[in-house]
């Protein structure tokens, strides 16, 4: 009977290890999450962002977690759910950029059936002032309704860590480090549209996600989000 108990905790403690690892120093688990409100330039808010953790695993030392990313609108009604995944080795965090079609307010986007590749947002443990993070970017071909063909890029260049400052959000308050970069996006049908904006983020170690973020397009305001609660 001791033995059989033994045995008993023996796989109730590997099943919870498969259920949760590691990032960065995190426990991360399936079911746990983040949430981010959006805001317009003059505070309005404009909708929400949900991310949870579908699945945790560890692939020969690196850790995968499976993420869904749910966009709610100002009414609360759902728009558009997407999947991705973020991956966490050493003290390095990626994340594929497709996280970032959530946050996407593009009708052509919704109806095009798009194929995406993703040179991924990497973030890591700790930050220095001065420093300097990767480039990343995010290339979709698709087809629109009546068979047009739809190309989008965004890049994101000259990541830098600015300044370090107290932010105040919802979640919490944080000693956060204020990421800047040049972020170009640009879509491509009958016509090229594109447009250059100023994407910050405010980044702490021992939390995985973005704290604010804000996008300016030619130096004002257009729109911020912030981080609401982790659970």
């Amino acid at each position: 009977m001791k033995r059989f108990l033994v045995t008993c905790f023996t796989l109730i403690g590997l099943t919870l290890q498969l259920q949760a690892q590691s990032c960065l120093g995190i426990t991360m688990k399936a079911g746990s999450g983040f949430e981010l409100l959006n805001y317009n330039a003059k505070d309005k808010l404009t909708g929400r962002l949900l991310y949870t953790v579908k699945d945790v695993a560890n692939d020969n030392g690196t850790v995968v977690m499976k993420m869904e990313a749910q966009s709610f609108d100002a009414k609360d009604k759902p728009q558009m759910t997407n999947s991705y995944q973020c991956r966490c080795k050493g003290n390095e965090f990626s994340v594929d950029m497709t996280s970032m079609m959530a946050a996407q307010d593009n009708p052509m986007m919704k109806d095009a059936k798009m194929t995406f590749a993703s040179n991924d947002l990497t973030y890591s443990d700790s930050y220095t002032v001065g420093s300097t993070l990767k480039d990343a970017s995010l290339t979709g071909s698709g087809m629109m309704e009546g068979g047009m063909n739809l190309t989008y890029n965004l890049n994101l260049k000259n990541r830098k860590v600015a300044s370090q400052e107290s932010i105040t959000v919802p979640a919490g308050t944080y000693n956060a480090y204020k990421i800047m970069a040049d972020m170009s996006v640009a879509t491509k049908t009958i016509v090229n549209l594109s447009f250059d904006f100023l994407a910050v983020s405010y980044r702490t170690p021992g939390v995985l996600w973005d704290i604010k973020t804000e996008t300016y397009r030619k130096d004002k305001l257009i729109a911020y989000s912030i981080l609401s609660k982790i659970f």
